[in-house]
């Protein structure tokens, strides 16, 4: 039996201090990818940019309604739910 992905919601911090929130089910190819400016147009020119904050879902929709939850934030409010969640700067891969 094959293994199930892992689904992820993810926010980003960019060179400009702007989040950028995404799904993904490979975090550091990903991550590789914003930097390398071929994620997305928002953070091609935004870059380098680092994981802030990082949560696993069961189901890509779960992923994807949590990125669309975050996106609906205002500034203010994806700080809040960032700070909430004690977010470490740090990018532990060992965690994945």
């Amino acid at each position: 039996m094959e293994a199930q992905p892992n689904h992820f919601f993810y926010v980003l911090h960019c060179a400009d201090s702007s989040y950028y929130g995404g799904y993904s089910i490979d975090l550091k190819r990903r991550l590789q990818q914003h930097n390398e400016g071929t994620a997305s147009k928002y953070t091609r020119t935004r870059t380098p940019v680092t994981i802030y904050y990082w949560e696993k879902f069961e189901t890509k929709r779960e992923a994807m309604q949590a990125e669309y939850a975050f996106k609906q934030l205002t500034r203010k409010q994806k700080d809040h739910f960032l700070w909430e969640r004690r977010v470490q700067c740090d990018f532990d891969t060992t965690k994945l």
